[in-house]
């Protein structure tokens, strides 16, 4: 009764909550007393790295039924009810759906919907869910964790605001896949040259001649970059002699090999004195030994 109780208690509070992703201008108060929220922030950020944009916005928990990308005073701000995002992950059942939510609002900033006053309207919704579904393939995401919330909460019809479910599914199918497709085409294609030119402070005579320039890796021997959730920054790549490598001020240093299992679920690990375990799926995904989605080829 207790577990039943708590179910229909969740369901009430999401049914009365209106759907997120309305544009609000500048109306909207500015909130009192911010409390920043760790998760969020690093949700936020995550977003943030994957696009490779510096945030123009400030995220802030607010008194509002749910989230929503708002302007005030010409400051632009993602504003979120932290409750409403804990029941989205619980009714979905994956930490993907708040995520998804926060990822839309930044998809209203970065596409200048903010800057109009209209408000709300299923073009801009479209664009938004596009933009989401787009962000969260490249944090790793399936495609149905992707659809997650929308699922849940979309309307089925179409209205002045929004569009209807399947609309929006597609939409975030669209750009999961877009995607999906220039992570493969990475994953298969030449890797471009890493190699940047270094500004030295030295007279026109004591510049150092050419070949001292030259680095230990061409990109010619590189299959793919791999990259760590826990260190985005750093450079890592698998070369076609199947060595893992560090790209670090002091040279490349090898750290690993990829060598084969007999799991069809994970049909390769990284063998390394320098890390722990680490297996790689057929989709390019790299899982600790606990399952978790450390990082991912690309």
């Amino acid at each position: 009764m207790q577990q039943y109780l708590k179910s229909l208690t969740l369901l009430l509070y999401l049914a009365l909550a209106p759907l997120f992703g309305p544009v609000a201008i500048a109306a909207t108060p500015k909130p009192e007393a911010p409390t920043t929220v760790a998760g969020a922030r690093d949700i936020v950020q995550e977003i943030i790295n994957v696009i490779g944009l510096k945030p123009r916005f400030e995220l802030q928990p607010a008194d509002i039924d749910n989230a929503a990308a708002v302007v005030y005073n010409g400051e632009r701000y993602i504003l979120y009810n932290e409750r409403f995002l804990d029941a989205i992950n619980n009714a979905v059942h994956t930490d993907w759906g708040g995520v998804s939510i926060l990822a839309h609002e930044i998809g209203h900033h970065l596409n200048g919907h903010t800057l109009s006053r209209s408000g709300s309207n299923p073009e801009d919704e479209l664009e938004a869910d596009e933009f989401s579904g787009f962000v969260l393939r490249k944090m790793g995401a399936s495609k149905a964790e992707a659809q997650a919330a929308i699922e849940l909460l979309s309307e089925e019809e179409t209205s002045r605001t929004h569009p209807g479910k399947r609309y929006r599914l597609a939409a975030i199918s669209k750009g999961w896949q877009t995607a999906n497709d220039q992570l493969l085409a990475s994953a298969k294609g030449p890797q471009p040259d890493n190699r940047g030119i270094v500004s030295q402070n030295r007279p026109a005579q004591q510049r150092p001649a050419a070949a001292t320039q030259r680095v230990a890796l061409d990109s010619r021997s590189v299959l793919t970059r791999v990259n760590f959730n826990k260190a985005p920054q750093e450079q890592f790549y698998l070369t076609t002699r199947y060595n893992l490598v560090h790209m670090t001020e002091d040279g490349v240093q090898v750290i690993g090999r990829l060598a084969k299992t007999n799991n069809p679920d994970y049909p390769y690990y990284f063998e390394s004195d320098f890390l722990d375990t680490i297996f790689v799926t057929d989709e390019g995904y790299l899982v600790n030994k606990r399952g978790q989605r450390v990082g991912h080829l690309s």
